[in-house]
């Protein structure tokens, strides 16, 4: 699975470097990087859409081109018919909190079918974290040690997710919907699955655009991928990451196996 990650690439940087228009509210703009990005934070996430597309129908594609645009988001998928809550936002108390779904089973979940169909996203990162039980001692409870998975050359990774649109029923339809996404998993490969037997699925820079495309269907080849495996590099770091209160560049250390364990 994938429930914790950095990702240190301000929106409007990232923007430029992957030729995308930056779209992020301004809230999330010069937030800075951030090493212990948890569930329901407002995060970046890359889309490609039409100028004018928001709710068309199935149908011809609009006459101007898609682009990529980078947009934030909810992290943890909000179905549009989730029901509204006694404060006006999406009831999040009922049911699992959609921070990933698997590669097997998105297009036919009832949760993720609809976005996968024309609401694909990337979640761009640095690299994600991950826990490996350790052998239980003593009768004790087995403790478990972090790792955290990362682009050897230095440059952002691309996870595949879906996002989608909520209003509040009864809501103003001219206000702005809330946005929110989810990554997409799938079986560990290589060294990665002795960590863990779930990984985030990668998208390679070649299959973005073929990824994102709102006016084609979902190419369930990309599903059974690994894009960047041969990129990923896997390094042992310090239990600070157990806690969301902890933020900050040390989090991504590497520490010596004898001493990660304490």
């Amino acid at each position: 699975m994938c429930g914790r990650f950095a990702v240190t690439t301000d929106p409007a940087l990232l923007a430029e470097k992957i030729k995308a228009l930056d779209e992020t509210v301004e809230a999330a703009k010069g937030g800075g990087p951030n090493f212990n990005v948890a569930p329901t934070t407002t995060i970046s996430a890359v889309v490609k859409r039409h100028d004018h597309s928001p709710s068309r129908s199935p149908g011809p594609a609009p006459d101007d081109e898609s682009t990529r645009r980078i947009r934030s988001m909810r992290w943890g998928l909000i179905p549009p018919w989730a029901k509204t809550g006694e404060d006006g936002g999406p009831d999040t108390k009922k049911g699992p909190l959609l921070i990933n779904a698997r590669s097997e089973t998105l297009t036919t979940s009832p949760a993720f079918r609809g976005s996968a169909k024309t609401k694909r996203c990337l979640v761009p990162m640095d690299g994600w974290y991950e826990w490996k039980p350790n052998p239980a001692a003593d009768g004790k409870k087995a403790s478990k040690t972090p790792f955290y998975m990362f682009a050897g050359d230095g440059e952002p990774l691309f996870m595949a997710g879906l996002w989608s649109t909520w209003r509040p029923k009864g809501g103003d339809e001219g206000a702005s919907p809330l946005l929110s996404c989810t990554i997409i998993t799938t079986d560990s490969a290589a060294q990665l699955a002795d960590i863990h037997d779930r990984m985030p699925l990668t998208v390679s820079a070649a299959d973005w655009d073929r990824w994102l495309d709102p006016d084609a269907p979902i190419d369930e080849g990309l599903l059974r991928g690994h894009g960047d495996l041969d990129r990923i590099e896997i390094r042992q770091v310090s239990r600070l990451v157990n806690s969301v209160r902890n933020n900050g560049p040390e989090l991504i250390e590497a520490v010596a196996p004898e001493t990660g364990l304490v």
